[in-house]
């Protein structure tokens, strides 16, 4: 219990409260230590999420007896889904709840998910008879009715969840330390490198151990151990309760957003003269002044609105803008995830109709995402202990390295990733060619080893890009709509993955026009021309690129927290 004069004498972290919703007080809430339990639990979330969805497009193909291609959309649009729905619970933390209620609400909806599906992938006739999609003999196809209900319902619970714990577990850890001290924002800094590192531990569990489980022993089992995965966090994250400072809500952000958009083109279209009653600039105290950036917005600013519900304050426009001016830079990485989505589908079929073995060992195909998972856990500790403080003394800067160059950095790496891409196609294709095996399913003679260069240049890109735009999300926004401006990095990711079913469904249409064969519909992989369809995303992707530039080096960085 809090005793009444130990509480006086310290100091209390306004804005926060401990989980019993009690003042947090500096000294015992906040620091490393709460913000390890959130990066113990972010192992295990992604570990259990990861597992299932490095290796789903499998799942779907032998198991559902879904096409590859139909099988890459359902891939692509249960992840996108997932992360789009970070907003959710982004917008939840900050609006009504809190990160530590949401995460714990969502992680109870993921594994009812995951048991749903580990229960269909245990009993047979949950499932359709496992053959070949292409085949003619009755009872064979795609798996339909209450089956296929079932599939969506436990793959949607988990995206739920997903979601969920992505908008509110990174804000949760950051909000742990001070943002009004160097330190404390260098170790904030800290946090998001070590974050985008316990992503990439779960993950290397994930795409070795539960991903062998998958293939030798079965779904099921792979299912099974991502179910007792994430309902093992809830207790691990609850033990770090007393140790956690919690941000409380303050409102819905959107309808701040809402209430400034609609203030100033009310009282553009209809202004109204100054009455003489008594009248306030504002509706709450301003520490801010107004600035002449988005100079529209400042027309929510008036001493007579044209209703008394749009009467904003200087504050609140000042923090509309600032979200505002970050959504050219979210657009800009859309295409950088549209990239990363193949890490979970072509890739992984191409690297199924290759050579897998090494020595005497079989490498699942879908463990290939090792290679770019093992790369980030050197490199994340690397960057963070000598890349990072050398920067910051060469630049005499706290930053070192400014957010938006980490994600050029990325957006460079995707490039080449998908260039790479498409010159290891144009090789894979050779040899099926050379050996007479574009009609057969067996391996063949090349390893899959060069599928793993594609899989570390988007690594790379993954590193940069994911941390630097956590980062810059939660530094730049107002603390009112942190969560929320966080979840835009996972958001980001989500319309990616949208946009890479739009694109394969687009090729498709476009290059099947006057009669020819679409570029990706075929009996198997080897009929695809996969390499013209990474040449297009490399094209796509230099193309985002100039524009992020010309975005990037306009953006200013907003005054330090």
């Amino acid at each position: 219990m809090y005793m009444q004069d130990e509480a006086q004498m310290v100091s209390k972290w306004e804005g926060y409260v401990d989980w019993r919703n009690r003042p947090a007080l500096k000294g015992r809430h906040g620091g490393i230590l709460a913000a390890f339990f959130v990066l113990v639990v972010e192992v295990m979330e992604n570990l259990a999420y990861l597992a299932n969805a490095s290796n789903l497009v499998l799942y779907m193909s032998k198991d559902m007896n879904y096409s590859p291609s139909r099988s890459a959309i359902i891939v692509t649009n249960f992840m996108g889904t997932a992360f789009l729905l970070a907003l959710l619970g982004g917008f939840l933390s900050d609006a009504f709840f809190t990160t530590y209620h949401i995460f714990l609400i969502s992680a109870v909806i993921e594994f009812l998910g995951l048991l749903v599906l580990t229960i269909q992938a245990q009993i047979p006739a949950l499932e359709p008879p496992h053959c070949s999609p292409t085949a003619t003999n009755k009872g064979c196809g795609e798996v339909a009715g209450g089956k296929a209900a079932a599939l969506f319902i436990g793959l949607y619970l988990v995206a739920l969840g997903v979601g969920g714990i992505k908008g509110s577990l990174p804000p949760h850890g950051a909000e742990q330390f001070d943002e009004n001290s160097a330190d404390g924002r260098k170790k904030r800094s800290s946090f998001f490198n070590y974050y985008v590192f316990c992503l990439s531990f779960g993950a290397l569990i994930a795409v070795t151990f539960v991903v062998w489980i998958e293939d030798n022993l079965g779904w099921q089992w792979g299912f099974g151990v991502s179910t007792l995965t994430i309902l093992l966090s809830i207790p691990i994250f609850l033990l770090g309760s007393s140790t956690y400072r919690i941000k409380v809500p303050a409102g819905s952000p959107i309808t701040t957003i809402f209430k400034v958009l609609v203030a100033a083109i009310c009282n553009k279209l209809f202004p109204r003269k100054p009455s003489n009653a008594i009248m306030s600039m504002e509706t709450s105290p301003s520490t801010t002044t107004e600035t002449q950036d988005l100079k529209f917005l400042n027309k929510a600013i008036t001493s007579n609105p044209s209703h008394r519900q749009l009467e904003c304050s200087t504050n609140q426009v000042e923090e509309v803008k600032i979200v505002l001016k970050t959504i050219p830079i979210f657009a800009s990485t859309i295409m950088l995830n549209c990239c990363l989505a193949q890490l979970s589908t072509f890739s992984i079929q191409q690297a199924a109709t290759m050579n897998t073995t090494l020595g005497s060992f079989t490498v699942p195909p879908a463990s290939l995402p090792v290679f770019p998972v093992v790369f980030i856990l050197i490199l994340a500790p690397v960057y963070d202990h000598l890349v990072l403080p050398f920067a910051r003394r060469v630049t005499r800067s706290e930053m070192g390295i400014t957010h938006l160059q980490r994600i050029g950095f990325g957006l460079v790496m995707s490039i080449v990733a998908m260039a790479v891409a498409a010159i290891v196609e144009v090789k894979r294709k050779r040899v099926a060619i050379q050996h007479g095996l574009m009609e057969s399913t067996d391996p063949l003679p090349i390893t899959f080893l060069w599928i793993a260069i594609q899989y570390l240049f988007l690594g790379s890109a993954d590193l940069f890009s994911l941390a630097g735009l956590l980062e810059f999300f939660f530094t730049e926004a107002p603390t009112s709509m942190r969560s929320l401006a966080t979840s835009f990095s996972w958001a980001s990711l989500a319309v990616g993955y949208y946009m890479n079913s739009v694109l394969v469904s687009v090729v498709n249409r476009v290059t099947g026009l006057s009669g020819h064969t679409p570029w990706l519909i075929g009996p198997n992989l080897n009929h695809y021309r996969l390499d013209r369809f990474y040449w297009v995303m490399c094209v796509l992707s230099g193309l985002n690129f100039l524009n992020y530039l010309f975005w990037a080096r306009r953006y200013k960085y907003r005054s330090s927290n």
